[in-house]
């Protein structure tokens, strides 16, 4: 005998039904993005300053100040942004000595870098860059009778560009130290991780037809604003992908991004950085 459904069983198979409709049709309005959400993407740029850097910094320069015995009150001459060491205070140079190797009165040039290798240890922490991160790609003798080492700070799996990442330590053949300057990047561990999780909006192949032609106004290799114009005769190379760092605006932070050496031929600039996010020009010079 068939029996009619009651007021409460209508209800439940009427609600079913709009469920399932509403169900299908927000199926049917998502956005065709199979990556789901992006608001997981790090944020960019990259910020590359280090919080507390400068009270690390400072703490580490006491403590080698009190290693060689010098000045109590001679506080460590800082990078702003940074917070690596700019230079050794004018009245403490020849008071600071690199490590003797060897028993020779005069050190072999194996010798020299084997002292510098192990100095660069010790002073990591206001030099800001992990020793195996630097590469020595000059070693000169001035004719002053002043010796010169220059180093590249190479963290990343993208070349590092933007003037950043360079230490300089001259020192005389007594060993004694005339000045160090780093502004090498501090705890780039952190900043690798983000570089890693960019993915390039424009390809190499697209990147030389993004600035064709065109003229823009960015900051010179010295900062100051300069306009260029690219006109049809210009040769362009694209190089590489770089990890280009640069002060922001207000000069209070620095600034990590991911970047194409766009090199030009025949033209008013030799190097183009376009950001390859943002399809935005960032530096040339």
């Amino acid at each position: 005998m068939f029996k009619a459904p009651n007021l409460k069983e209508c209800a439940i198979a009427v609600l079913m039904g709009t469920t399932a409709l509403l169900l299908s049709a927000c199926a049917a309005l998502q956005p065709p993005d199979a990556s789901g959400p992006r608001s997981n993407l790090p944020p960019y740029p990259i910020i590359a300053n280090v919080p507390g850097r400068f009270e690390e910094a400072s703490l580490a320069w006491k403590q080698l100040s009190q290693n060689y015995g010098l000045a109590r009150e001679t506080p460590g001459d800082l990078q702003p942004l940074t917070g690596t060491l700019r230079s050794v205070p004018a009245n403490l140079v020849n008071s600071i000595s690199l490590p003797r190797v060897g028993t020779g009165p005069t050190p072999t040039e194996e010798e020299t870098r084997e002292s510098l290798r192990r100095f660069i240890v010790e002073w990591r922490s206001v030099i800001g860059a992990d020793p195996s991160q630097l590469s020595l790609v000059e070693r000169v003798d001035d004719p002053s009778g002043v010796k010169i080492a220059r180093y590249e700070q190479r963290p990343f799996r993208y070349p590092l560009r933007g003037g950043f990442g360079n230490l300089v330590i001259k020192f005389r053949n007594d060993r004694h130290l005339v000045d160090i300057s780093s502004n090498c990047l501090p705890n780039t561990e952190r900043l690798q991780s983000s570089l890693s999780g960019l993915t390039p909006q424009v390809t190499a192949e697209t990147a030389a037809t993004v600035v064709k032609g065109k003229s823009f106004t960015v900051p010179d290799a010295t900062g100051q604003q300069r306009s260029f114009a690219l006109g049809p005769n210009d040769v362009l190379n694209v190089k590489q992908l770089v990890a280009y760092v640069m002060s922001s605006n207000d000069q209070q932070t620095i600034e990590l991004h991911l970047a194409w050496e766009i090199d030009v031929t025949n033209g008013p600039i030799k190097t183009i950085y376009l950001d390859a996010l943002t399809e935005q020009v960032i530096a040339a010079g």
